[in-house]
């Protein structure tokens, strides 16, 4: 059985208070893009998991994808798998990714073993392996809330545009991205500030995080800036970086490309 995982990009990013639990409620709106990894799950006689593409740091048991395996046997009868993740989408780069992987594998076990389990149930396993993997199941445009796994789907349809995207390979650990954030409740919800057209969004639609990042990392500040000047409607910094994405009336020949 094989699926391809895609990533995600940030539309707007709001830090709204800090929880009692040590994390931060946040609002944004989650969009699938068409980048995608490679995941095959078969049944085996031992359970192993191989990577291919990118390398991926840290041990096996540390993987989504098999965490998401452990998941499902604690509480289901599974037999062992065999798992080969191929892997194209950049870790640590505010894509969602690995995220993707872990989510798409509980969907895989669910379907190759015939578990019957509910997308709520999905879900609710989802939230276990990390707070936007719950995303990746249903995997439709939607506004997230609370620490990510409040997911309310939107009607939002970026068809017809094209996306850029830029990974200046800067890493920028969740201590720094929050190190210089104020949270604070916006004037207008990101669910208002979607219901203009993209090119309304330069100003409003913001991703808080850039006011931390950009003034440490001017690089990728200056691809935001490059971005706009080479005709994006909107650009943006998604996640906590350090990807930069832009979306365009028309393609052009720079960066990363996907039609949308």
């Amino acid at each position: 059985m094989i699926s391809f995982p895609n990533a995600k990009i940030n539309l707007g990013l709001n830090i709204v208070n800090k929880r009692d639990d040590g994390y931060h409620n946040i609002e944004s709106c989650f969009y699938p893009i068409p980048w995608y990894d490679s995941l095959e799950v078969i049944k085996s006689e031992s359970f192993s998991f191989h990577s291919y593409g990118l390398e991926i740091p840290g041990d096996e048991s540390s993987n989504l994808c098999v965490k998401a395996y452990d998941l499902i046997k604690a509480d289901h009868n599974i037999d062992p798998v065999e798992i080969h993740l191929l892997k194209n989408i950049p870790m640590g780069a505010g894509l969602g990714g690995g995220s993707a992987d872990g989510a798409f594998a509980l969907k895989m076990l669910n379907d190759l073993f015939d578990l019957g389990l509910s997308q709520e149930k999905l879900e609710h396993y989802a939230l276990q392996l990390g707070s936007d993997c719950p995303f990746f199941i249903k995997n439709q445009p939607a506004i997230a809330s609370g620490r990510g796994e409040i997911l309310e789907l939107c009607e939002l349809d970026l068809t017809g545009y094209h996306l850029a995207i830029y990974n200046p390979k800067i890493h920028v650990s969740t201590s720094e991205a929050y190190a210089g954030i104020s949270p604070k409740i916006p004037t207008l919800s990101i669910s208002d500030l979607l219901k203009e057209e993209p090119g309304a969004w330069k100003d409003t639609l913001i991703n808080d995080f850039e006011e931390s990042i950009f003034p440490n990392h001017q690089r990728i500040a200056d691809v935001k800036k490059d971005m706009y000047q080479a005709g994006a409607i909107y650009s943006s910094m998604t996640g906590s970086g350090s990807t930069v994405f832009g979306l365009f009336s028309n393609k052009i020949d720079k960066w990363k490309q996907f039609s949308l």
